[in-house]
């Protein structure tokens, strides 16, 4: 794929030319509007990304000149303009998207790749395409070459599912969702089965690559196609005008080929070296102000203005340093951070411990930074990570450090751009620095309206303070987990990691049987958004039925019902070798000790008192589900070391 980059910052076009050949583009960049015409019109590119403050011949002119010429390929509209006007003009000018600055890097790339699909097909396109395979959306007619296929509606729809969803790993228990209406109670190897008897009707067809792939542990997804390689090597060369000027600025094209891990590596150490060398420069305006703090510290004329702005450009030094791998350094801009508070700067001898700090911190900051640990990060599949800071240095570095993890980030430096951004499209994970001086908002306070309105969401908190107090408060609020912003990258993104394996239910299945339909309506609306796949039997005579049709991993059951009482139903499902061991958590409006007894005596796990309190009853399923993978996972220990 070729890209035609117009755009006249330099850092910014470098930045984006870099991002884009990583993921295998061929890019060419004009730094004026008037050179990405004439590009435009001599090359052949299969998307324009085009800023709109350029020189010569602003973005809007060119976009609209480049459709008055006839020409259709996708335009993306990249530029600081954000009103509500500005996105209008662009639009209507001819471009099929927009996006603002400071952009997403991940967002961006998505948007792009959006847009180059969109441009393979035609605006009548109602075809699904993989290799061969073409299915018709308007007939459902399916064909591998000239061969029509006969599916059965299920395969046609599991078919459907994969290629609408190429990037998408599906669980079997998700298809079953997807695929099967509510009615219908199958086993996961219904699945199982639909699947071999799709592959093998393709196989017939004379596909020779297995089209879905087996991803295990997790499910199943498209298979990549294989990448369209040139046959031949062609020597890169920088493309000319007419006239003979060269039409180009910026980095030459590297072959296309797949990244290995360890160029990936290499390509974020040389962003992580970059933005090293913008902080050396910006460190050099640090020191002007704390020397200045220090001269007048020792002189008694040190104004609070002055005392705050020093006191917070140590605070940032503390993740910015940390983040770089200078450990050591962020520890010291924590103490340089602490002295300069307004109740400690008055203490007798805090000037010349200013001073020794500060001349440790110029030490250390020429030091090299620490190289960074090579273990893999196990990241869930997609997903998003909201980063809430507003210290760029820090951020930027994570986010680098994300995308070579497989998260895909965000960044919001305020609390009010973090609340746009969650309510936009909220994120699997959110880390949380607790200090926002510019909006005197507090962090605390800030943690808590998260956690109510996203009790879902996992917030893992850092910080570059490190006070018990702070501490005990977090984890008084709900957080997941309090880290020091002087500790790498890579390890602050494990313990996110960590904190989505621990707060993922895994699609877990709940089964919920009492007589009352309102409540199972309300439990659907409770359970849901949490991703359990929810259960609803208010027939008990049907229960052991249902049970062996959907398998839970969990069993919530009313204590008083008609037919049969959920103490009888826990005592049959106790009885049963098979569901033994299945959690279950009784619901009931009494609170008398022998109806209490009677649950415990016949299997129950656990009870939560009618009416419901939402926070508890989470609480109380997560914990009964987190007991029984701690258990599974010790049974497997055991196992192996028996092996």
């Amino acid at each position: 794929m070729k890209i035609l980059l117009v755009e006249d910052d330099k850092i910014t076009a470098n930045m984006l030319a870099q991002a884009l050949n990583a993921h295998n583009y061929t890019v060419n960049t004009a730094a004026d509007g008037e050179t990405g015409l004439q590009l435009a019109q001599v090359y052949d590119y299969d998307l324009i990304l085009l800023d709109v403050m350029i020189p010569k011949l602003d973005g809007i002119s060119l976009c609209r000149e480049l459709r008055a010429r006839g020409s259709q390929k996708p335009i993306l509209l990249l530029t600081a303009l954000d009103s509500s006007k500005d996105r209008v003009q662009g639009l209507e000018a001819g471009a099929d998207d927009y996006v603002a600055k400071p952009f997403n890097l991940p967002e961006l790339l998505a948007r792009i790749r959006a847009l180059l699909r969109r441009g393979k097909a035609t605006l009548s396109s109602t075809n699904l395409t993989w290799e061969k395979l073409q299915v018709n959306l308007d007939t459902t007619e399916v064909t591998y070459g000239d061969k029509l296929l006969h599916l059965t509606p299920k395969e046609y729809n599991l078919l459907e599912l994969f290629l609408r969803n190429p990037r998408r790993i599906f669980s079997r228990s998700a298809m079953l969702d997807r695929v099967w209406s509510a009615g219908e109670f199958p086993q996961e190897e219904a699945v199982t089965a639909h699947i071999k008897g799709l592959r093998q009707k393709l196989k017939a067809a004379g596909m020779t690559v297995d089209l879905i792939e087996t991803v295990y542990g997790l499910g199943y997804r498209l298979k990549s196609l294989p990448e369209e390689v040139e046959s031949k090597t062609i020597e890169p060369e920088t493309p000319q005008l007419p006239d003979g000027r060269n039409s180009f600025s910026g980095a030459s094209n590297p072959p296309i080929e797949k990244l290995n891990s360890d160029s990936k590596r290499a390509k974020v150490m040389a962003v992580v070296a970059d933005i090293r060398a913008k902080l050396a420069a910006n460190f050099a305006e640090k020191v002007e102000i704390f020397e200045q703090a220090i001269d007048n510290l020792k002189t008694g004329t040190l104004e609070s203005e002055l005392r705050q702005e020093a006191q917070a450009q140590a605070h940032k030094l503390v993740g910015s340093l940390g983040t770089l791998g200078l450990s050591e350094g962020s520890e010291i801009a924590r103490e340089i951070e602490q002295l300069l508070q307004a109740e400690k700067i008055s203490e007798p001898g805090i000037a010349q411990r200013l001073e020794v700090s500060f001349k440790l911190l110029k030490q250390i900051f020429d030091r090299p930074p620490a190289a960074p640990a090579e273990s893999a990060i196990a990241v869930p599949p997609n997903s998003r990570l909201l980063v809430i800071d507003d210290d760029t240095f820090v951020s930027s570095r994570i986010k680098i450090e994300a995308s070579a993890s497989g998260f895909q980030v965000e960044l919001a430096n305020s609390p009010q751009a973090a609340r746009n951004a969650i309510s936009q499209q909220p994120p699997d994970a959110i880390l949380l620095d607790l200090s926002f001086p510019e909006t005197k908002e507090n962090g605390m306070a800030f943690l808590a309206e998260i956690r109510h309105l996203k009790p879902e969401i996992p917030v893992m908190v850092f910080s570059g303070h490190n006070q018990l107090s702070e501490r005990i408060e977090v984890a008084r609020l709900g957080a997941s987990g309090f880290l020091h912003k002087s500790i790498p990258p890579a390890d602050i993104l494990r313990a996110v990691a960590q904190a989505l394996d621990r707060a993922s239910p895994a699609e877990a299945k709940v089964m919920v049987v009492d007589d009352d339909v309102h409540l199972l309506a309300s439990l659907q609306v409770i359970l849901q958004p949490w991703g359990f796949q929810l259960i609803t039997l208010a027939e008990p005579e049907k229960f052991w039925e249902v049970l062996e049709t959907t398998c839970p991993d969990l069993l919530i059951l009313d204590v008083e019902m008609p037919g049969y009482s959920g103490i009888e139903l826990c005592l049959a499902v106790r009885n049963d070798l098979r569901w033994s061991k299945l959690p279950v958590l009784f619901l009931t409006a009494h609170s008398e000790s022998e109806i209490v007894r009677q649950m415990f005596v016949a299997g129950a796990d656990d009870y939560a008192n009618k009416p419901i309190v939402e926070p508890e009853l989470i609480a109380r399923i997560l914990n009964r589900l987190e007991r029984t993978q701690l258990r599974h996972k010790l049974a497997q220990r055991l196992a192996n070391k028996l092996d």
